[in-house]
């Protein structure tokens, strides 16, 4: 009859094993391979929303479009817009692509706008559980999107309708950012008052919210020492 031993603790071993060489292994295959970010943009014509993105990564992914004319809004419907691009920083790659989303929110209409975003969304999880189940599993394009800036207009005073319907939506998705639209033009006092009823409204309605960290893995490994 074999004894369980009970209660195991931490035992260094006598010489080199090699599996401390791990994280480095991992850390050099993925600079190697390069990495893969979706980013979707979501909110209104008129917010800054190429502006922005353009500005976070020193890229110029979209042309200029020319303005919407009242004719158009009548039966304007939600498209979904892909841009792509590589880029290399200190040796590392980022595959970058950037979901736009023209035409949400600027019909008269807006009651199914959000409709084609979650198709979309779920097609690309579907995509890549069907890859990952295949046999040819080494050169799998992830193109889930991980994360989605909200944009969110600063003229009103608050969250919209179509604002909550589409993050509720979309929450238990996507990790969603809300993004307070050309804050640049609001002072801090107004900026501070129309953050704590966003994030007010936001509770309310229940949304989950993408929660940033406050701190890196390394500060969390300094101060616990």
């Amino acid at each position: 009859m074999s004894e369980r031993g009970e209660g195991r603790g931490r035992v260094r071993t006598g010489g080199y094993v090699g599996f401390a060489d791990l994280p480095n292994q991992v850390h050099r295959k993925s600079v190697k391979k390069g990495f893969e970010f979706t980013l979707m943009v979501v909110g209104e014509s008129g917010l800054g929303k190429s502006t922005l993105v353009n500005s976070l990564f020193l890229t110029d992914l979209y042309a200029k479009r020319a303005p919407n004319t009242a004719k158009d809004r009548i039966n304007k419907t939600v498209s979904i817009e892909t841009n792509c691009v590589e880029i290399e920083e200190k040796g590392v790659r980022l595959r970058l692509t950037v979901v736009d989303t023209p035409g949400f929110g600027d019909a008269l209409n807006n009651d199914k706008c959000e409709e084609a975003i979650i198709k979309y969304v779920a097609n690309q999880y579907e995509a890549y559980l069907q890859d990952e189940s295949g046999l040819n599993r080494r050169n799998i394009v992830d193109n889930r999107v991980h994360c989605c800036l909200y944009f969110i207009s600063p003229y009103g005073r608050g969250l919209k309708p179509i604002d909550i319907k589409f993050m509720r939506s979309l929450h238990d998705k996507v990790n969603i950012v809300p993004v307070i639209a050309k804050a640049d033009t609001l002072t801090k006092s107004e900026i501070r008052s129309l953050k704590a009823r966003i994030l007010e409204e936001i509770e309310e309605a229940s949304i989950r919210i993408y929660q940033f960290p406050e701190c890196d893995s390394d500060e969390d490994e300094t101060s616990s020492k």
